[in-house]
């Protein structure tokens, strides 16, 4: 198996091929971004263990998505019974609620990596906000552990970011995976970073229109309203995204060609 060293402007070709596989069939991977919330807003409410659930499901939501996004782009019409076709194999399924049992553990320690030793200040301020209902000694006291758990999570994201589908796809084990996931993050670094900066800016440009709208005078249920449709249609074409930056890196078909020039480097 091959993977390919990718120019850093990849990372704006993903999103440029993501949105013109979300113009495919819009309908359908809107109908799937509002099934991930609903799930998400669901486990919410069933706090603390929903969120862990929700977590523990993620390789597994991962999956499916790109499942979706390879049946849209072999030009297939995505149907809701079709949706969780791929998790019929049993033993695919086992492997991935593993996975994400790993992914539950790995992000519980690199919490208490990052808060565990601001403990003290973190209680502190928690103490100043209830007594004097002053926020600013909180957000001081989080800045630091926020910073760290950042940098654990982007090496936390590397192994798992193409692992659900290349245990699903190619039946990697889930050590194996973890690995060629992190390595192959490693070699496309820049064009991930980019990739990421750019969402980043995206749905902090949704939020500023929003807020000009609310600053124009717009009532606030109204932008409320309109802020629902605008993050999902974001979220859709951030889903359909996730697809490239897979078969760009390990297939040398029609996608990785239009990338540019491009190293390949054997994994195998």
């Amino acid at each position: 198996m091959q993977a390919v060293n990718l120019p850093a402007i990849a990372g704006w070709r993903w999103i440029k091929m993501g949105w013109e596989l979300f113009r495919q069939q819009p309908s359908g991977i809107f109908t799937w971004t509002m099934l991930i919330s609903l799930v998400l807003i669901f486990s919410s409410l069933i706090a603390p263990i929903g969120p862990v659930i929700f977590i523990a499901l993620v390789p597994t939501i991962t999956y499916l998505t790109l499942c979706a996004c390879r049946q849209i782009h072999s030009g297939k019409k995505l149907l809701f019974p079709e949706w969780f076709t791929p998790l019929k194999q049993k033993p695919l399924v086992g492997k991935l609620l593993r996975l994400g049992l790993i992914y539950v553990g790995i992000c519980l320690l690199a919490g208490l990596i990052s808060f565990l030793p601001f403990s003290p200040q973190i209680s502190q301020a928690v103490t100043i906000l209830a007594e004097q209902d002053d926020l600013t000694p909180l957000v001081k006291a989080l800045n630091m552990p926020m910073m760290i758990f950042g940098i654990l999570y982007l090496l936390l994201a590397a192994l798992f970011w193409y692992s659900p589908v290349l245990i699903g796809w190619h039946g990697f084990s889930i050590a194996k995976s973890l690995f060629f996931s992190a390595v192959a993050c490693w070699r496309n670094k820049w064009a991930l970073i980019l990739y990421a900066v750019i969402w980043a800016g995206i749905f902090t440009l949704i939020d500023l229109f929003l807020g000009v709208l609310v600053g124009i005078g717009l009532p606030l249920t109204l932008v409320a309203i309109l802020q629902v449709p605008a993050n999902m249609v974001a979220g859709s074409v951030l889903y359909c995204s996730f697809y490239p930056t897979y078969i760009t890196v390990f297939t040398e078909g029609r996608m990785a060609r239009e990338m540019g020039p491009s190293t390949p480097a054997d994994q195998s």
